[in-house]
């Protein structure tokens, strides 16, 4: 529930940003249009879940499972599950797909890397899901699982590639360190990649970064026409959540900082109409914190005071924090998105918390580390080192990333 004041609004994007592209077809369209040889007659497992939908609506498991020309023997879901509607950080089982009637198997909760049981009797193993950009979504971490246990049991993989939704010429943030590998962040990558699907597959694969170094044979199948500078509402595909509280685009383009809240005993907004856009807690004075972080002046945003009762949604959240009770905090109204810096305002938003809120503001210390990729963040906010300086900190290792990922980009 949200209680919103007289002045709150949600701006426009800039009037400039239009459609720039006719639909994009993104992998899975071209495999079934052009590339159908190479499921001919395999037996596949698909890793999908309620993103993979080509041009005319169809779910490409229901695609591929109609199809004469390949057998679909097996599904696998990541978190949120095949369909979607799981809650965040919630198991997901095995079980049948109702409408194909092939047996799905769960990559989140007891087991998140498929088993040589699950791949027995696959012959080749395809993967199809819409990532968000950010270090820490954990699909990209359920595809370099699903590579490692292809490779170990010599069953070709195929990325069937779509866009990277918040620009795939956007890199920010610390890289991970290696002490911190998690779920949420098993690569030396930094939180704002810049790179599709396909592109960090064949990162991972050539970096060695698989377990014990294993290649697998890999092919990705690329979009026509997607250009790097495109956000996702500029490829003429539907915006579906590809999780439930990646409600719009706007959510996507604040997650990589804002989801760093999660990592402290600030709400995140989930629970609301707005998780990640909307940040606060019962001690926290919005109108304070807005009128702080707004003397910054932060390229493209603008911080508005705002109140919100966090509660259960069925479906998308389950006991977030503070529910049911009255949060004070800021709305993050992005007000040009070519120029916001998603992780450098979250670092600004944690030094005026830590500032303002010294005795009430806490980091839960583990878990923001692993959503950052590195301690040294926490200990400088906790050490009141400046906002800029921080950000300074990961620019040399920011730069060097983007060195390496130029041998992987494929548009």
């Amino acid at each position: 529930m949200l209680l919103i004041p007289t002045l709150f609004h949600l701006s426009m994007l800039p009037a400039s940003e239009t459609i720039r592209a006719s639909v994009i077809k993104v992998g899975a369209d071209l495999l079934l249009e052009k590339y159908m040889s190479i499921i001919e007659n395999k037996r596949l497992g698909l890793i999908c879940n309620h993103t993979s939908v080509l041009r005319d609506g169809r779910h490409l498991a229901d695609a591929l499972s109609a199809s004469p020309h390949a057998k679909l023997v097996a599904l696998f879901g990541p978190e949120h599950g095949i369909r979607g509607d799981a809650p965040d950080g919630k198991s997901v089982q095995h079980g049948l797909d109702l409408k194909t009637r092939i047996p799905i198997y769960s990559l989140y909760g007891a087991t998140n890397k498929p088993t040589p049981e699950m791949l027995k009797d696959i012959e080749l193993l395809l993967f199809d899901i819409q990532d968000v950009g950010a270090r820490f979504y954990t699909y990209v971490s359920t595809l370099s699982l699903s590579m490692e246990a292809a490779a170990e049991q010599g069953i070709p993989f195929v990325v069937l590639d779509r866009p990277n939704p918040i620009r795939g010429d956007r890199v920010e943030g610390p890289v991970r360190e290696d002490s911190l590998k998690s779920f949420v962040g098993l690569h030396p990558i930094p939180i704002v990649h810049g790179m599709t699907v396909g592109e960090l597959a064949k990162m991972f694969n050539e970096e060695g970064w698989l377990k014990d170094g294993v290649k697998v044979s890999l092919s990705v199948i690329p979009m026509e026409p997607w250009k790097r500078e495109f956000w996702y509402d500029e490829t003429g595909l539907p915006w579906i959540k590809p999780s439930p509280n990646m409600a719009t685009m706007r959510t996507a383009i604040v997650y990589p900082g804002a989801c760093l809240i999660e990592g402290t005993n600030v709400s995140e907004g989930r629970g609301t109409e707005h998780p990640f856009e909307c940040l606060g807690a019962p001690w926290i004075a919005g109108e304070k914190l807005a009128e702080t972080l707004n003397s910054f002046g932060l390229p493209g945003i603008m911080f508005q005071p705002i109140e919100f009762i966090p509660v259960d949604i069925e479906r998308v959240t389950v006991d977030p924090k503070y529910e049911n009770e009255l949060c004070r905090g800021i709305y993050l109204n992005v007000i040009d998105r070519n120029a916001f810096q998603p992780v450098r305002t979250a670092i600004y938003i944690l030094s005026s918390l830590k500032k303002l809120y010294p005795n009430d503001f806490a980091f839960r210390d583990r878990r923001f580390d692993r959503l950052a990729g590195v301690s040294w963040i926490r200990e400088m906010v906790d050490g009141s080192t400046s906002p800029e300086e921080i950000v300074t900190r990961w620019k040399e290792d920011t730069e060097r990333f983007r060195t390496l990922r130029k041998k992987y980009l494929i548009y």
